[in-house]
């Protein structure tokens, strides 16, 4: 029976830390190699037979996944917030954070990370690339408005965005200089390309063979459309992974951070570990689900009355969370069952 082989992996831009033990501890080898393809496929052919090796989730750690799994007898990623917490030391360089990469791996106290597939990640991207249109769009939409406020120029706040209006302010208002002209066409001609593109990337993903149906399904619940359900399944991958509900709000970052001591607890801010991109989608849809579903409209009323319109958003976001783990986990589409109050004869 052959022993296995532990391989610690310190990841970076240009280089890769490693340190490969046996599993009574004892250092086999380590050393860095640079960040590539072909140095990774020699360095694999120096490797003892069986191995496995963990690497800390950075920025790069997702190629260097892809490269490594069809050649490990497992490969794991680590959590760097609570990885940092079991590693801390005084002396800190990429060859001591290889070691102990591979000794939390070989003493199986190694924080795993879920990795979403292959496919997944690279819809992600996708999706994430689009949100950074959005982001780019709504910028060039701000400084229209900057543009008009400096030169003291008058304009309908909610018209302005408007192809028609936006022509007529060019073309008739005085105000408008020579100067300005080219600045302001230019960036509505940038507000128009961007939206085209968004709404190209959001349709691609929608007719995605590995999207679509689990897409449609999530979509039958109130108040989710199309980016709100493209988010959890691209985010969430694997909807098996959460155990309970609450894991799934705590991911979202729908939940504030806790600290008790001696009977005493302290409910902290919204907690800061959580998928950023799923919170500002979820937190969107919320403020917006009141308007098309009573029942979350319900929520947020029994929410607003205690006085705060924030906590009835955050309400009714948990609330879509539950909704949509109990479809995504049954794939079966969202039903609605509505209680009737019966008087007893």
């Amino acid at each position: 029976m052959q022993s296995m082989y532990y391989i610690g992996l310190d990841v970076h831009k240009k280089t890769i830390s490693y340190c490969v033990k046996d599993g009574s501890g004892h250092i086999h080898s380590q050393g860095a190699i640079p960040a590539t393809r072909l140095d990774l496929d020699r360095w694999m052919r120096t490797l003892p037979q069986p191995w496995t090796a963990a690497m800390e989730a950075t920025l790069f750690t997702g190629w260097i996944y892809d490269h490594l799994l069809p050649h490990a007898a497992a490969l794991k990623v680590a959590h760097p917030l609570m990885l940092r917490a079991i590693a801390a030391a005084k002396k800190k360089n990429d060859r001591i954070d290889a070691n102990k990469i591979a000794d939390c791996l070989r003493c199986d106290f190694l924080p795993e990370s879920y990795m979403a597939s292959t496919q997944i990640r690279e819809r992600r991207r996708t999706l994430r690339y689009r949100n950074l249109l959005v982001r780019q769009a709504v910028q060039m939409k701000n400084k229209i408005a900057v543009l008009l406020m400096e030169a003291g120029v008058s304009y309908n706040k909610q018209k302005l965005h408007k192809v028609k209006y936006f022509r007529e302010l060019l073309a008739t208002n005085p105000d408008i200089d020579e100067g300005l002209r080219p600045l302001l066409s230019l960036c509505r001609e940038t507000v128009v390309r961007l939206g085209k593109t968004e709404n190209a990337l959001v349709r691609s993903l929608q007719r995605d063979r590995l999207l679509a149906e689990r897409v449609e399904r999530l979509m039958t619940i109130p108040a989710v459309g199309p980016i709100t359900a493209l988010t959890w399944a691209l985010e969430v991958g694997d909807v098996a992974r959460f155990s309970s509900i609450k894991k799934a709000i705590r991911y979202g970052g729908l939940c504030g951070a806790e600290k008790s001591s001696a009977n005493i607890i302290q409910r902290m801010p919204l907690s800061k570990q959580r998928n950023k991109h799923l919170q500002t989608i979820l937190i969107e849809a919320a403020k917006m689900a009141p308007r098309n579903s009573p029942e979350l409209a319900l929520v947020y009323d029994k929410e607003k009355r205690r006085g705060n319109a924030n906590r009835a958003t955050l309400a009714v976001a948990r609330k879509m969370v539950a909704y949509l783990v109990a479809v995504d986990r049954r794939q079966k589409e969202f039903l609605v069952i509505e209680n009737k109050n019966r008087s007893a004869a």
